[in-house]
């Protein structure tokens, strides 16, 4: 099903863009500052670029370039594909990755022990600050991040990326505000997820034979109750990663980082069809394997779902 899913994608992602209004060529030539064009100087770039031949003829040579490993040529930035995106993506999993870690660790804290003191002081704060998580918009918060800590206090850089090859220090700073929004949303449905599940599963007979026997707050929650409470909030990481990815579009034009998502921007506006196209299918594979490791996932948590 996962390579029925990409299959359909490809075709998707190939055959909208092209019929979407506008014409790279004519966008490309008149990037190089060519005041007239001839009829002749249009087809001969597009024969360069290969996009004289039929769609379904292109489509099937780009098929057949990315099972070489090879993603095509931007028209714009006059480069491989694949050499851009081996700058991008790093940058792109440097910042989401972090998010997705702390998102889903301080979500599923935060709901554990949300669904321990129901009806208390932190029960309550918690509530509050995860519906504010779930409707708050990211760009938003990463505009008031910026002026807050960056333009007010000074305390955080506004803009821009360092690798962490570069200059570790300078690359957790620049990363701070970024991350924080793209796990702010996360977090919140998470803590929301993992509350309701613990809930429900503190309410059953087994958890109460686990308290009724003696055993600690600590050993309950973790040997008994946590490990089937997980099976729906693992769902939930699974679109949370998607959300990050996705978010990542948002965040790194906010903040300037030189990631996939502000690459697909850029290509989007510039009707780069090679890059549009490889960023997409990259993102959608990653969301597909996610989605596949989630499925397995289920029957680790819990044996009775396991199929014979």
């Amino acid at each position: 099903m996962a390579l029925i899913v990409l299959i359909i994608i490809t075709l998707l992602v190939f055959f909208v863009i092209r019929y979407l209004p506008g014409d790279p060529i004519l966008l490309y030539m008149s990037r190089q500052e060519q005041q007239t064009l001839t009829q002749e100087q249009i087809l001969a770039a597009k024969h360069q670029f290969g996009l004289d031949k039929p769609m379904v003829v292109q489509y099937f040579d780009w098929i057949n370039g990315i099972l070489k490993g090879e993603f095509g040529e931007s028209l714009f930035y006059s480069e491989s594909v694949g050499t851009l995106l081996a700058r991008r993506i790093p940058v792109t999993l440097n910042l989401g990755i972090p998010a997705f870690i702390i998102g889903s660790i301080l979500g599923i804290t935060a709901g554990v022990l949300s669904a321990l003191r129901r009806g208390r002081v932190l029960d309550s704060v918690m509530a509050i600050f995860s519906y504010m998580g779930i409707a708050v918009p990211i760009f938003w918060l990463g505009v008031l991040l910026i002026y807050a800590f960056g333009l007010r206090l000074h305390l955080l850089p506004m803009f821009g990326y360092i690798a962490p090859s570069e200059d570790l220090v300078q690359n957790i700073k620049h990363l701070i505000l970024p991350v924080v929004c793209l796990a702010v949303t996360p977090l919140a449905s998470i803590a929301r997820q993992s509350r309701s599940s613990m809930l429900e599963i503190i309410r059953q007979d087994y958890i109460r034979t686990a308290w009724s026997k003696g055993l600690t707050e600590r050993n309950v929650v973790m040997r008994h109750a946590l490990k089937n409470g997980l099976i729906p909030v693992v769902t939930l990481m699974g679109i949370s990663l998607s959300y990050i990815l996705g978010g990542s579009v948002f965040i790194e034009t906010v903040f300037s980082i030189p990631g996939m998502g502000s690459l697909s921007v850029q290509a989007l506006l510039s009707k780069d069809y090679s890059i549009i196209q490889a960023v997409t299918l990259l993102i959608a594979s990653m969301i597909v394997v996610v989605n596949l490791l989630v499925d397995l996932t289920y029957g680790w948590l819990d044996p009775r779902i396991r199929y014979s």
